[in-house]
């Protein structure tokens, strides 16, 4: 059992290694690509998600605050701003998760400076 364990264990850490190697050898065209992926399309669609978010809070503020007397609207307000916070939380790792796949694969990460 044990020498099943050992050679489990050095396969999934060759496994690991093997790939973490790979992944430093990415052709340059690739790169390009996912730069211009990432700035193009991805980062846009991220900043208006996060503006639309960060409008949603806005108007959730808005409408608990001049409506005092209406609990209803007060309940729409707090629902508005708790998924707009959730969108922006979203927004912001998506954010950060593509920050680090780029700059996981070794493309330039300054392409991420456009939002």
């Amino acid at each position: 059992m044990r020498d099943l364990m050992q050679r489990i264990t050095f396969f999934l850490g060759y496994m690991l290694f093997a790939s973490v190697a790979q992944a430093a050898t990415v052709p340059q065209s690739v790169l390009n690509l996912v730069g211009v992926f990432s700035g193009t399309i991805l980062n846009p669609i991220i900043a208006i998600l996060f503006a639309l978010a960060l409008a949603s809070f806005f108007y959730g503020i808005v409408l608990y605050i001049w409506n005092p007397g209406n609990e209803e609207l007060r309940e729409t307000g707090k629902r508005s701003m708790f998924w707009g916070v959730v969108g922006m939380t979203i927004m912001v790792s998506a954010f950060g998760i593509l920050n680090f796949l780029i700059s996981s694969i070794g493309a330039d990460s300054s392409i991420m400076n456009n939002v």
